[in-house]
């Protein structure tokens, strides 16, 4: 495999982090303008409630997982090769972590973002309602933290393979 094959592999990691990046920034923004801070602070934020899945969780794992993480996987497969002189044991797991990664955090992101409005226009308007929107909320979660973990278990997999791997493959100076 030439390197600028994983180059173009990885070039979807950087502009998803960057992506995500935005997206946080953007989301942080908002939630500390006065009248949406007033909201989310009437509905739990950040300590609990349906504000606390708005900020802190949605910003957060927008930034983190989105941004910070797709970066690092990025980085790591990006250097890996370097450090150890052995190409990436699988160019179809490195794939499969960017889009189990991607649709994990996206998917947890908008079920955060759905379910704190949600519920947190009903715990004004019908307080009793929120406990069975909030039934829902869990099973979704859930489907899409899997969805995320099996991205984490790609990316360690091609990891520890590569790193384990007997294939080597000289790197010369100049050599991405």
């Amino acid at each position: 495999m030439r390197p600028d094959s994983l180059h173009r592999h990885l070039l979807k990691f950087l502009l998803l982090s960057a992506f995500s990046f935005f997206i946080g920034t953007i989301h942080g923004m908002l939630q500390v303008m006065p009248p949406i801070r007033a909201w989310l602070d009437s509905i739990g934020s950040p300590y609990g409630g349906p504000g606390h899945m708005i900020d802190p969780l949605a910003h957060a794992h927008m930034n983190l997982v989105g941004g910070v993480v797709l970066l690092a996987m990025c980085v790591t497969f990006y250097l890996l090769p370097i450090f150890t002189g052995k190409k990436i044991y699988s160019i179809k797991l490195v794939q499969h972590t960017f889009w189990w990664v991607s649709t994990g955090v996206y998917s947890f992101y908008i079920i955060l973002m759905t379910f704190g409005i949600w519920e947190g226009l009903l715990l004004h308007s019908r307080p009793q309602d929120v406990p069975s929107v909030h039934h829902y909320y869990g099973f979704s979660v859930a489907i899409s933290g899997t969805i995320m973990a099996v991205g984490f278990c790609t990316f360690l997999a091609n990891v520890i393979l590569t790193i384990t791997s007997s294939t080597n493959h000289e790197i010369t100076a100049g050599q991405n």
